[in-house]
Order: C-alpha cells, then structure tokens, then sequence
C-alpha cells in the first residue's frame, strides 16, 4: 500500500490552519503533520484524535521547523499577525518559514496584497502605522514576505484570504441596541466585502494541493461570496428570524475604539470600502465555488452557528 504523502500545516490550532487540518484529515488523501507549540493543548490533542501527527514547532526556531518539514510533500504556511501586531515578527517568521521549506515539493501560502499599491504613505484618509504601512498585516506579505518565496525557488502557490464570516460570530457580530433592536455595525458604508467561512478556506487548499500542476506559481483569491452591510444584516434576520438593522460605523469612529488591533482593522476596512476595485476582482468567486463546490453562503454559515450567535447576545 503506498504512503499517503505528509502535508505539514503550520498554525494547525488557529482558525485558519485548524481549518486546513481538519479538511485534509476529512478528505484523507494526505496524511496531516500538524505543527503547533503546544502539543498538550486542548486543539493539539482534538487534531491527534482525528488522525493527525502532531509535532511542536516554533515560527522563531528554524531547526525545529525544519525537522517539522522533514519528509514531507508538502506544507501550509500560515502567520500568527495578531498574536503580536509586528510586521517585523511576521517578517522573521516567513523568512524562517522560507529556510526552513527549501526541498517541499508544494509550499501553500497564505497571504494578501499590498495595500500601498493604491494607498500611498502620504495619503492622509487613513493613518500611516509603523511609518511605512497602511494595513501592516497585508501590507508585509503583499510588498515583501511573498517575494521570498520567489527568491527561495520554492514552488508555491499564493493564496489571497478574504474576510472570515466566522469573525462575525463574536467581536463583530450584531449587539442589542438601548432600544432592544438588534443591531449589525461594520465599518464598510455601503461597500462589498469578499466573504468566506473559515471551513470552505479548508476545503480550497485541499482542492490546490490536490492540483500542483495548476496551482503552483500561481495566485489564487478566495472569496465565494462579495456581500453589502445590508446583505450580511439580511443573512443574519432571516436566520435568528428577528430583524437585525445595519448601521455602518465611520472608519475614524472604528479606529477610536482603542482595543490593540483598532487602527489597524480601520486601516483594513477602509481598503475595503474605498478601494473595492482593487480587492474584489482578485477574489473571483466564481472559481472560489468551483474550487469548493460545497460552499458555504453566508446564510448557511450563519444557521451551522445559531446557537453561538443567540448565545452571545
């Protein structure tokens, strides 16, 4: 019986790679190696129940990366921005990442473009942050971690993230106003999102390894569906089957909100409002379906989640 070849996930117990692994372990094509730096967790041990091996790893250890790697096909490259908010972390981190992949056969990364390509620095709409970006977490894996991967030779295949309908099941989901109204606030004004469920961003990497040939050097945007505030508001009423209002909250009034990622994520969003004909093009969502042919719209993902989203209210 022939070996299934190993695919080393990186953040295998975050949103985005946990998501990976488990699509992986479902699908069964692959043997699964997750990384993480805690293999007692609570996350680690669910992923070893489902079949996983799991090993330890550290995105500032290249020597245990590379063990990681070690006779693997292949590996998913996820970075942990908000854990630390340093696009001179996440920097290092990819630079380690890139060392220590040289020899897989078929390097998956998650990324997103460069902001600064339509926003310059002295562009006063939005706040310059670190001096030299608008949306550090984009704009570090846009403008420089992706062409470390060019210069390493590595065979990738880039892959753009849209926005996780799952973030809308806690910090951002709807809030009962004084009145009692349920109430959606996004600051997006009445621009589109690229939406997906973190679950499909699973399903789609499966598809990509599965397709080397196709994939590699290439770029690939998800996003299965490019929703309005109101679009979202309406998914969320006709689920929870109670009127939920979208009131848009300013770009300005978002970044005032003083949590640690406020500016950022302000920063992010106005990209999104101002600057839609830059983004939503490179999230086709018609070949996000035909890669996920089981997608999620987000009234589904909504219904999958009820009993979380009436939970937090």
């Amino acid at each position: 019986m022939t070996e299934k070849k190993i695919i080393a996930v990186v953040g295998s117990t975050g949103e985005q790679g946990g998501a990976v692994a488990r699509a992986l372990l479902a699908d069964g094509e692959f043997a699964v190696r997750a990384l993480t730096r805690d293999t007692e967790s609570a996350a680690a041990k669910k992923l070893a129940e489902l079949g996983a091996e799991v090993v330890a790893a550290d995105l500032y250890d290249v020597d245990s990366l590379r063990r990681a790697f070690d006779g693997a096909y292949g590996a998913y490259l996820v970075t942990p921005f908000f854990t630390h908010m340093s696009a001179a972390k996440e920097l290092e981190e990819v630079t380690n990442l890139v060392e220590a992949a040289k020899g897989l056969r078929h390097v998956v990364w998650s990324t997103l473009e460069d902001t600064r390509e339509v926003i310059s620095l002295d562009d006063d709409r939005m706040p310059t942050l670190d001096e030299k970006y608008k949306v550090p977490h984009f704009d570090v894996k846009g403008g420089e971690a992706d062409a470390l991967f060019e210069q390493a030779g590595l065979p990738t295949t880039y892959v753009r993230m849209s926005f996780y309908w799952n973030n809308l099941l806690r910090d951002m989901a709807p809030h009962r106003a004084a009145g009692g109204a349920l109430t959606l606030s996004l600051p997006m004004g009445e621009s589109k999102i690229s939406g997906i469920a973190s679950e499909d961003i699973g399903k789609a990497i499966v598809s990509v390894l599965k397709r080397p040939s196709e994939t590699i050097g290439h770029t690939i945007g998800l996003g299965s569906e490019h929703l309005t505030g109101e679009q979202v508001a309406e998914a969320f009423s006709e689920v929870l089957g109670e009127t939920v209002r979208y009131e848009p909250m300013s770009h300005n009034d978002f970044r005032a909100l003083g949590f640690p990622a406020a500016a950022e994520l302000g920063n992010m969003f106005q990209y999104y409002a101002e600057f839609s004909d830059h983004i939503l093009p490179r999230r086709d969502a018609g070949l996000t379906r035909e890669i996920v042919p089981t997608w999620l719209t987000l009234k589904e993902f909504l219904s999958l989640h009820r009993e979380e989203i009436t939970a937090g209210q």
